[in-house]
């Protein structure tokens, strides 16, 4: 059988009808989450094998049992962190980039994310795919326990977590959240076999913790 040749504006379209169906389900809100999902190519960022179901809402198989998570999570994470130019980020689990890609567009390219990857392969992976795009400008990719965190460029505005943690958030992250509406989201796994996705935001010593939605997400690795 002959490979399924598919074009680069066949993306596009696939893209544009992906993001409007998003908005009809209520999960992008706002403007801001709705460009950037549009400018970011989400093919560039999963293996060839599996380009042809890119804009498909479901989460995608990438490399060492790692995936890339599902538009839809995407762009709620992205809504709940209420991104803006001039912020400074750190997302745990870079993956193939993707997420990083869409927070740094969503900020304008005007913020800068900090991204820090547990497996030294993805990324690698995942800084040639920013290349590509010329994002590395706003993209900075790092190796490491995630759980830590990364305290030399504490505090950051906003926390993203691509991985679930264990039964709760991991202190490292929530000391090196900004104090001043400094607002976190995370995926944990609050029982065997399931996870709960929270939305935290953090006033002086005050932590207040939101429940969203339940979620399935690899688990975080830790040292």
């Amino acid at each position: 059988m002959s490979d399924v040749i598919i074009f680069d504006k066949d993306y596009d379209i696939a893209r544009k009808r992906m993001v409007e169906e998003l908005k009809l389900l209520g999960i992008i809100k706002s403007k801001r989450v709705e460009e950037a999902m549009l400018k970011v190519p989400r093919d560039r960022f999963v293996p060839p094998h599996e380009r042809m179901y890119a804009y498909e809402d479901t989460p995608l198989r990438i490399m060492l049992d790692q995936t890339i998570s599902a538009p839809h999570m995407v762009a709620m994470m992205c809504e709940l962190l209420e991104l803006e130019p001039g912020l400074k980020v750190l997302e745990v689990g870079t993956g193939t980039g993707y997420h990083a890609a869409v927070c740094a567009e969503a900020m304008e390219r005007k913020g800068i994310v900090y991204t820090i990857e547990y497996f030294p392969q993805l990324a690698l992976y995942a800084v040639q795919n920013l290349a590509q795009l010329d994002l590395l400008d706003c993209v900075k990719v790092f190796t490491g326990d995630g759980s830590k965190g990364l305290p030399k460029y504490a505090p950051y505005h906003r926390i993203l977590v691509t991985a679930a943690a264990q039964r709760d958030i991991p202190r490292p992250l929530i000391d090196q959240l900004d104090p001043n509406g400094g607002i976190m989201v995370i995926p944990v796994e609050v029982k065997p076999g399931i996870q709960v996705l929270y939305r935290v935001v953090k006033h002086g010593e005050k932590i207040e913790k939101e429940a969203v939605t339940y979620v399935s997400f690899v688990k975080l690795r830790s040292d």
